[in-house]
């Protein structure tokens, strides 16, 4: 009997544990949901996503959307759109984007294209190549439930940013946090636990 009462209390301490992580992690997230970025950024990186073929997916849609209303409101801003070819793509996710960024109206000129990237990391570390020497300021622009680690892999990589939250879809929110519950999991152990 004594030993059952240890166990039970043992996994509800484990438990207890595991929602308070997690909650943890879920408050950091939705800080970044509503954040308004500062005027006049350097430049913005726009990480990819899924491409339908040569359509962008809702997801990828809203990040194009907020960047390209950001670029409008701040001409001398450069965008970096970042993200390589994946299975069922026809064309780079930085291509789609820049498609998509030119018929909103951005000139070609502003527009950079990083198109080797395969995950939020290589998006960060294959874009600084097209950030000006003279920069002071980023944008990491993705889905709002992305952001918080995304900024993190950013500055991390010696980069000052902010983040821009574009909507994430209905279809996709509970499957988007979950998901990325377990990434920034992820990315606590190899930043603090595997140094």
């Amino acid at each position: 009997m004594k030993k059952r009462k240890i166990m039970l209390l043992t996994i509800g301490i484990l438990l207890m544990i595991v929602f308070i992580f997690f909650g943890t992690i879920h408050y950091k997230m939705t800080q970044y949901v509503d954040t308004e970025p500062s005027k006049n950024a350097d430049y913005l990186i726009i990480l990819g996503a899924k491409v339908n073929s040569e359509t962008p997916s809702l997801a990828l849609q809203y990040r194009i959307d907020a960047a390209a209303e950001y670029a409008k409101e701040n001409e001398n801003t450069i965008l970096i759109a970042s993200g390589g070819q994946g299975p069922g793509e026809d064309i780079t996710e930085a291509e789609a984007m820049r498609r998509e960024l030119v018929d909103k109206g951005i000139p070609e000129s502003r527009i950079f294209l990083e198109d080797r990237s395969t995950s939020t990391y290589e998006n960060i570390k294959f874009s600084k190549q097209f950030i000006p020497e003279d920069a002071k300021l980023g944008i990491i622009v993705t889905n709002d439930y992305h952001l918080y680690r995304s900024v993190q892999i950013a500055k991390d990589a010696g980069l000052t940013v902010e983040g821009l939250p574009a909507k994430t879809p209905q279809i996709t929110l509970l499957k988007a946090y979950s998901r990325e519950y377990l990434s920034v999991t992820k990315y606590y152990i190899e930043k603090y636990l595997l140094k």
